[in-house]
């Protein structure tokens, strides 16, 4: 990104940005702060929304913000404001440092070490994350109307809307820390979404669907969306309820991102060193199926979960997460791995572009041969609540979905429980899908699980 921000709908430019992170170190060094580091950021965005083809909601959004660690030893303080005024900034230095003297010394605390800090070069390097989209409110909600439309126009079972939006977003940052550390990128997110419902009175269904990307040239098409969300309301319609049973489950590829949550949530620093996991001391054991592969990619062109150096500017590599089943790291913060007595992975602030795959899937491995993989379970489509204990693996979710015969969708399921437990279902996971789908910066196709409890009527 240049340094001409103000001309791509910021207020502020990157070199106001990069004077305010230097500002900031120095008088931090000034009162006396043995280390320091700061971020300062700022977001824009216009959302709009309509329901039945009229304007509901027109909101834009701009905000910006400061936030500062001060150390004293091994003594922590934070602090931030939205007032990037010198008095501001002398003011939040001072209250992250007045903070930090009267907190209890943590071995773990400081600064990324030297070696692990992201270079110059390395920051330099453009991923491709910055797309602003010039839309104005008549037309984003000529979008969303668009959206809205083709769900009615699809079948006259669609009766109601809870409406269509259309979202832009962009943001930029610059941080800095007194080991040297400077780097920063603007970024931007666009959508469009709808939420249809088929059916009347007590036989309504409603279901969803949206398109988000960093470049709005490359969201679906409005019709597009409406269209699939529609089809998706109408084929819930006459669910029911089913005998409590233990089957085959397949998750839907957009559910299935969530099974790669699960797992990193398990393997992360907090999770770790709090004895929190059911994945303790999981390195060199084989906790997926050994057909599987996990690998991460932080320098995907575009890619929605991308950067050069994760949250303290420490450098992110590609890597393989899990290999044939194996765990090879885990993911882990400066804090996390001292607490561990490991090395950082680069990954304050989470994951980036994680993609499961499995050596046995074929490229004609669909959906429809995915429920011909299934024979006879249920293929899950919707889960709610959240009821996964990461202490002990136990996962229990209301879902919805279909129920499957021959290898053939027979009926749409609602109202059941599915349970088992995630190091079971992650070593009993059958089959990956061709159907790839990337949820944030996860992606992985229809996933198999070879068996779940499910409670029923």
């Amino acid at each position: 990104m240049s340094g001409s921000t103000t001309s791509q709908g910021f207020a502020f430019s990157r070199e106001q940005f990069q004077q305010i992170i230097e500002d900031t170190l120095a008088i931090a060094r000034g009162i006396g702060a043995s280390d320091a580091a700061a971020e300062v950021s700022e977001g824009a965005g216009l959302s709009v929304s309509v329901r039945r083809g009229e304007l509901e909601n027109v909101e834009r959004n701009r905000d910006k913000s400061l936030g500062v660690t001060v150390f004293l030893g091994q003594r922590r303080g934070n602090a931030s404001t939205s007032d990037f005024s010198r008095q501001a900034l002398e003011q939040t230095v001072r209250a992250a440092y007045d903070i930090a003297r009267f907190t209890a010394e943590d071995p773990a605390a400081g600064l990324p070490d030297a070696q692990d800090i992201v270079s110059a070069e390395e920051v330099a390097v453009d991923l491709d994350l910055f797309h602003p989209w010039a839309v104005d409110a008549a037309q984003a909600a000529e979008l969303a109307r668009r959206c809205e439309d083709a769900a009615f126009a699809t079948d006259r079972r669609i009766t109601n809307s809870e409406g269509a939006a259309t979202s832009a977003q962009q943001s930029h940052f610059w941080a800095g820390n007194s080991r040297g550390f400077r780097g920063g990128y603007a970024s931007s997110r666009h959508s469009i979404s709808v939420a249809p419902i088929a059916g009347k009175g007590a036989g309504m269904q409603r279901d969803a669907w949206y398109s988000s990307m960093r470049d709005a040239m490359e969201l679906a098409s409005p019709e597009a969306v409406g269209r699939y969300a529609a089809e998706r309301a109408l084929s819930r319609l006459k669910g029911r309820k089913i005998a409590t049973c233990e089957v085959p489950i397949l998750f839907e590829s957009s559910l299935a991102a969530g099974m790669i949550g699960a797992y990193v949530q398990a393997t992360s620093g907090g999770a770790l060193y709090r004895r929190a996991t059911f994945l303790l001391d999981s390195v060199g054991q084989r906790v997926l199926a050994p057909h599987l592969d996990l690998t991460e990619d932080p320098h995907e062109r575009k890619g929605k979960a991308s950067a050069m150096f994760d949250d303290e500017g420490v450098r992110t590599r590609r890597r393989k997460v899990v290999e044939a089943g194996v765990v090879q790291g885990y993911f882990l913060s400066s804090y996390s791995a001292r607490k561990l007595g490991l090395r950082t992975t680069g990954h304050a602030g989470g994951s980036q572009n994680l993609r499961l795959t499995s050596r046995l899937t074929q490229p004609g491995d669909h959906l429809e041969q995915m429920l011909r993989k299934l024979g006879r379970g249920l293929f899950v489509t919707e889960l709610m609540g959240q009821g996964v204990n990461y202490v002990t693996g136990d996962y229990s979710r209301g879902a919805a979905g279909y129920w499957v015969e021959g290898g053939r969708i027979v009926h749409p399921v609602h109202e059941v429980t599915i349970a088992g437990n995630l190091r079971e279902m992650f070593g009993q996971i059958a089959a990956l899908g061709a159907d790839v789908y990337t949820m944030g910066g996860k992606t992985v196709g229809s996933m198999l699980i070879e068996r779940m409890k499910v409670a029923g009527a």
